[in-house]
């Protein structure tokens, strides 16, 4: 057989692995090789190819490398605390600032237990253990999960499409993690494992730098708003796919959801009563990364500030974007529309001081297509009990409404933070879920196909991580728009735009590990979603947007 490799053609035999052939040309990268893509697929270095093909190699500091790197730190993780800790529970919660939040549900952590596990850690990175990837039928799985008593990939056997169930063994420790795994312990030296908040903390690199641990950047208020998530999530029993399945199965589901929604208008309702007792406040700032709702947020939003007296009126940032031969260019030399530095703060910041001062202001509607500012004759003035609402992704950024007094002003930070794991080592990603939702939304709304919404995906990530995830901690309220039941219902709408994505194309691998992914979810009915509800944003039939 024949791959294509840095374009030079190499001959192989077959029933020979990536390893064998390639094994000079790894061990001389200069960053470390964890995996492979082979026809735009993401394998494991001893993939054995079975046809000709295009192959190249992927490092720690690629997306998918990163991933695969955080997956053998968590499993040689749960390898050292069964070894030093035999019985105890982990969980994998959440990620915060280049590092995974962990607990164990049925033991008190201490700072020497942390030490022991960074030692036994240690250890079996040093000893460069195999982790060894064993396939079973799921007739042998059955008997196998009988013997076992463990959830340990047990969500495979419930995905009809899966022939086989696979395990990852090393030594006589087994786990499965969703995706492909490194090929041995010795791949995760660059970790640091800490005692935090009733939790273990395991910190990785930062995609980057990948061989170096960056600065820790405290998230307390990110933290206990997914706290308070989850401890709900526990109260119903449903802090994984396994149990959402089984809800699904059993007809319980739409009391799930009637109280997933609750929480959600009781969340809304508990910001506007906030706002409330804050006197001063004249200027409501909402602010938070793609597809975490917005919208739909701050018209919910709007209706208990209505409850409570206040008349919320809504200025839109976009039309103050500065003239198009003044705005700045990125490193590409393409104008950069999400800088601050793209909005005209110094009209914006006179136009809010004047509408707080009770004065009428001549508002400006952008034109995007000619590049500046219109006025067409439009005029705002805040009458008694009207409160502005201002969304954008620069709005907890201080720099924007510079000249406003800060006890005028009220912060809100959405977004779709995930508290659902696959299972108890298998946290599922945030990204992810607004990506899913991103997808279906553009295909419903935009015209927009799957892969045209992956092939921008990374564009948009980092305009979010330099201009909105920075300033998410001076928020003075989050809300959390993430629904538990939301993904069995987006599954139907994204698995058929996600396999339109064949192999000849860069993003069949993201396509396909999302595809896998939603398969995990049994299917929730569209009509069970109430008309209110903010994931309507993205299917479709909102009460708001008729």
């Amino acid at each position: 057989m024949e791959l294509l490799y840095n374009g030079v053609r190499k001959q192989i035999k077959p029933g020979t692995s990536i390893l064998e052939n390639f094994n000079a040309e790894i061990n001389l990268a200069e960053k470390k090789i964890i995996a492979c893509r082979f026809n735009n697929e993401v394998k494991s270095l001893d993939f054995f190819p079975k046809t000709s093909g295009t192959l190249e190699f992927i490092d720690i500091g690629n997306k998918d490398g990163r991933r695969i790197y955080i997956r053998g730190l968590l499993y040689v993780m749960g390898k050292a605390i069964e070894e030093i800790l035999p019985g105890a529970l982990i969980t994998v919660n959440y990620q915060l600032s280049n590092s995974m939040l962990c607990q164990i549900d049925n033991m008190s952590i201490t700072e020497d237990m942390i030490e022991e596990i960074n030692n036994k850690m240690k250890e079996i990175i040093q000893k460069d253990l195999p982790i060894i990837k064993r396939e079973m039928s799921k007739e042998e799985a059955i008997e196998f999960y009988k013997t076992h008593h463990t959830l340990k990939g047990r969500l495979q056997l419930d995905i009809a499409e899966k022939k086989n169930v696979l395990l990852y063994y090393c030594e006589e420790y087994y786990n499965y993690f969703y995706g492909v795994m490194p090929l041995s312990t010795g791949y995760m030296k660059v970790y640091e494992i800490l005692k935090y908040s009733n939790g273990i903390l395991i910190r990785y690199p930062s995609k980057t730098v990948p061989g170096v641990l960056p600065k820790f950047q405290e998230r307390q208020k990110l933290l206990a708003t997914l706290d308070d998530y989850e401890q709900l999530h526990r109260v119903l029993n449903i802090n994984t796919v396994y149990k959402l399945n089984k809800e699904v199965q059993d007809g319980k589901i739409l009391e799930d959801i009637m109280i997933d929604e609750a929480l959600h208008e009781k969340k809304i309702a508990g910001i506007a009563d906030s706002i409330l007792k804050r006197r001063g406040v004249k200027v409501i700032l909402i602010a938070g990364p793609s597809s975490s709702g917005k919208t739909t947020f701050a018209q919910r939003l709007g209706i208990q500030l209505k409850i409570n007296g206040l008349k919320p009126v809504t200025i839109s940032v976009d039309n103050y974007f500065v003239e198009r031969q003044q705005n700045p260019k990125d490193e590409k030399g393409n104008f950069d529309f999400e800088c601050i530095e793209a909005i005209d703060l110094e009209l914006f910041n006179d136009h809010l001081l004047k509408l707080l001062n009770g004065e009428t202001i001549q508002m400006p509607t952008f034109d995007f297509t000619k590049g500046t500012k219109v006025y067409n004759g439009n005029t705002l003035k805040l009458n008694e009990n009207e409160i502005l609402v201002i969304e954008g992704i620069h709005c907890l950024n201080d720099k924007l409404t510079l000249l406003i007094p800060k006890e005028q002003k009220y912060k809100i930070y959405i977004s779709a933070l995930t508290v659902l794991n696959i299972d108890y080592f298998n946290r599922i990603s945030t990204t992810d879920t607004r990506l899913i939702r991103r997808i279906v939304r553009d295909n419903q709304f935009r015209g927009y196909s799957a892969l045209h919404t992956l092939r921008m995906w990374d564009s948009v990530n980092t305009g979010e991580e330099k201009n909105i995830f920075p300033y998410q901690e001076e928020a003075d309220s989050m809300f959390n728009s993430s629904l538990i039941y939301e993904l069995g219902v987006l599954k139907d709408y994204a698995m058929p735009l996600l396999e339109k994505i064949d192999n000849s194309y860069a993003e069949f691998s993201e396509a396909k590990r999302l595809y896998r992914f939603l398969s995990y979810f049994k299917s929730i009915q569209t009509n069970d979603v109430p008309s209110h509800s903010l994931l309507r944003e993205f299917i479709g039939g909102s009460i708001f947007h008729k």
